[in-house]
């Protein structure tokens, strides 16, 4: 079974695949992603403009956040998994954030965008033969690999439930 090895991701990873408590992609993927689409289904309407604090994304900004970096992630993954050898860049999700046009989007179309990109995500994850899960590359300045980006996909979503669990709702 894959599992991420330590030492083979970024640091500041490991926060994200702690998280994850599954013992391979697939499991991940029958473990939660029906229970992270409930999730935000769930989050009552009235509560998708609140910010707990000044300069605080809302619950819209922190959804949009979190499909752009599922896509980061995934196109990360799938040039890792490849066999692409480029260094692939960071991003800043705060130059991210602010230029998503957020406030000219309803929550049912981001819901909508949600639903499709973890839907697609899962798809190219299950496509991954155990080689290519193990294969390396580099993001962001650090030596990564395939299935720690996978890992990543998941912890980095629950990471934000958990936030929006203790300061939001």
């Amino acid at each position: 079974m894959a599992t991420p090895v330590a030492g083979t991701y970024p640091p500041y990873f490991q926060r994200y695949i702690d998280l994850v408590k599954a013992d391979s992609i697939q499991v991940a993927i029958e473990k939660y992603a029906l229970s992270i689409e409930q999730f935000f289904k769930n989050i009552p309407l009235d509560k998708v403009e609140y910010r707990y604090a000044e300069g605080k994304w809302s619950i819209k900004e922190m959804l949009q956040h979190i499909i752009d970096a599922e896509r980061v992630f995934a196109y990360r993954a799938l040039c890792i998994a490849r066999h692409d050898q480029t260094p692939l860049p960071g991003f800043d999700e705060g130059t991210y954030a602010a230029a998503a046009h957020v406030a000219t989007r309803s929550w049912q179309d981001l819901l909508d965008e949600f639903i499709a990109v973890r839907k697609s995500t899962n798809f190219l994850l299950q496509s991954f033969t155990p080689d290519d899960l193990q294969q390396s590359g580099t993001t962001n300045g650090h030596p990564n690999t395939a299935v720690a980006v996978c890992y990543t996909v998941f912890g980095h979503i629950l990471h934000h439930i958990s936030v929006l669990n203790e300061r939001y709702l």
